[in-house]
């Protein structure tokens, strides 16, 4: 289903004087070169299809910031190029100082491509950021915007001028729900405060305990630890050492003795020998002041088996407390200070609670009052808006449509917080109430959700209704209409001509269309033609007024066979415009 207008809900909150000048399109698609000005008022766009009118469209969509494809790109081109010139108001606070705006894209066929505006390159973000308020586009199927029930109630708020009051309420709600959560968790810290600090008690307990001596404290008792489980095995050793140097027969010492008198003997013989049998005998009380230093080491060996499991039971303790507790004995010491400044700084939770409550109950009144003055306002709001909608449907063919705006509020139950409830009603950020727009088209039949029952042409003209009553502002919004002639014909299309002729009269609205009824009411149009030259597919762009324009208003009747009757039939219907 193809509808007229997407309603921008964000340009109804931020409107902005913009007005589009100049577009600009080179090898995009089967666009070669298109330059179009634009003006205010109402401009039609018109020719056959597949001339190329939607690429025109997808070129601003460009431009307004969607995705870019390097399947874009004309046949042969290397880059495709769309600008635009856009007119604001001077002082604009969303701009700079000028009173233009350029956005330039180039689509690049290797998909690296360039977005500027005013001549400085630009992210895709800053552009989304800067257009989003510039144009409002339909298409095919955009009349979705209207259908989606949660954007109802921001429509219902910019009508009645609740922007403001919806913005305290927004800033009210977003303000008490920090402090909830801060209410929630110095509760549950109170419900764990006492487990929490007899852990802490227990854990210092447990750690000065075992007054650990120094930070060394483990390893030097592993080192006395290994020495006791192997006293008996350095003694075995120490002592048959000594035996084999000094005690036993045969010893070493007992040999050099033996070595000494033989080289004694041998001296006589040869004085040199002497020498010799002097270095031996200087060995053998070596081996003996040896032997004396081991049986001092060996006198000093501990047999002590209490002693060695004392040692292991108090490593185990030490260890059990690393693993606990910071993973050396000097993380244990560190984790003991930290102990000590958390029982010291201990608050008192009982009095932050109340704190918090008083400032709650406070933000609370203050919301739950907001919320309930918006409610109030908006069901005054509700009907007015609703009488309007149905006044402007009646100008637009549709007689006897009632319309309705039904305010609904989310009733509060034993698991809702109670400081986001007003008058036994849910608050959320935009107030108690959530908002349907109800329509009966046709005498006799009930009021149903718009979504359930409007046709393509009864949302084409419900979409004309809603921006007719939005057009008092003095802004200059451009607004393009795709398909405006999607579910209309007749007289229908005829009242939708004038409803977008009225409207042009507080926007800039650009509108394509296949119906002369509708173009016919267009302050200036454009004729898209699509012809072949030098075997490539050449789309152009031209103004028509007077005799050219007759002619195009005939096709638009009549199809490519031109009579001289639907030639006055095209002059007789601009004459009466």
């Amino acid at each position: 289903m193809r509808c007229l207008v997407y309603i921008s809900f964000i340009i109804f909150f931020f409107q902005i004087s913009i007005m589009l000048q100049e577009l600009s399109i080179k090898n995009f698609a089967i666009i070669d070169d298109l330059h179009i000005l634009f003006s205010e008022g109402l401009t039609i766009i018109s020719g056959e299809t597949g001339a190329g009118k939607s690429i025109i469209i997808n070129a601003v969509n460009l431009l307004l910031g969607s995705r870019a494809s390097a399947k874009l790109v004309r046949t042969g081109a290397k880059n495709a190029e769309i600008e635009a010139l856009f007119k604001i108001a001077p002082g604009d606070p969303n701009l700079d100082s000028s009173d233009q705006l350029s956005i330039r894209r180039i689509i690049a066929g290797n998909n690296r491509h360039r977005i500027y505006i005013n001549g400085h390159i630009a992210t895709i973000q800053t552009l989304v950021s800067i257009t989003e308020n510039l144009a409002s586009i339909s298409g095919q199927y955009a009349h979705q915007g209207l259908l989606k029930e949660d954007q109802h109630l921001l429509m219902l708020d910019q009508f009645g001028g609740l922007a403001h009051l919806r913005g305290e309420v927004t800033q009210s709600y977003h303000g008490i729900i920090p402090l909830i959560e801060k209410l929630d968790i110095l509760k549950s810290q109170k419900a764990r405060q006492t487990e929490h600090l007899a852990l802490l008690e227990f854990q210092k307990k447990e750690i000065t305990d075992a007054a650990i001596k120094t930070p060394k404290e483990d390893e030097e008792l592993e080192k006395e630890r290994i020495k006791l489980k192997n006293s008996e095995l350095i003694h075995q050793i120490i002592y048959g050492s000594i035996e084999e140097l000094y005690s036993s027969r045969g010893a070493v010492v007992e040999k050099l003795v033996e070595i000494k008198k033989n080289m004694d003997r041998a001296s006589a013989i040869d004085p040199v020998i002497s020498d010799y049998a002097e270095n031996i005998s200087g060995f053998a009380f070596k081996i003996e002041d040896l032997a004396e230093d081991l049986r001092g080491y060996l006198n000093n060996i501990i047999i002590d088996d209490l002693r060695l499991e004392n040692i292991e039971e108090r490593l185990y303790t030490l260890e059990k407390l690393k693993r606990k507790y910071g993973g050396t004995l000097d993380g244990i010491g560190s984790y003991l200070r930290e102990i000590d400044e958390e029982l010291s700084g201990v608050e008192n939770i009982a009095e932050r609670i109340d704190a918090a409550g008083t400032e709650i109950d406070r933000m609370h009144k203050r919301l739950a009052d907001l919320a309930v003055i918006l409610s109030g306002k908006r069901k005054t709001a509700a009907k007015h808006m609703a009488q309007k909608i149905e006044k402007e449907l009646s100008t637009l063919k549709m007689d006897g449509t009632r319309f309705e705006i039904s305010l609904k509020t989310i009733k509060a139950d034993e698991k809702t917080e109670p400081f986001l409830v007003a008058e036994n009603s849910l608050i959320s950020e935009t107030g108690i109430d959530h908002a349907r727009f109800l329509i009966a088209p046709n005498v006799g039949e009930k009021l149903k959700p718009l979504a359930q029952i409007a046709s393509g042409g009864e949302l084409s003209r419900m979409i004309l209704a809603v921006k007719a009553i939005f057009a008092a502002s003095k802004s200059v919004e451009t607004i393009i209409f795709d398909e405006v002639d999607s579910g209309v014909g007749g007289d229908v299309a005829e009242v939708v001509g004038k409803k977008l002729h009225l409207l042009a009269r507080h926007h800039q609205i650009i509108c394509i269309t296949h119906l002369p009824q509708i173009a016919r009411f267009g302050d200036h149009h454009f004729k898209i033609s699509k012809d072949v030259e030098n075997g490539r597919t050449i789309t152009s762009i031209s103004p028509v007024s007077n005799e050219e324009r007759i002619k195009e208003m005939a096709r638009m009747m009549g199809g490519e066979k031109i009579t001289r009757a639907t030639l006055d039939h095209a002059k007789e219907m601009l004459d009466c415009t």
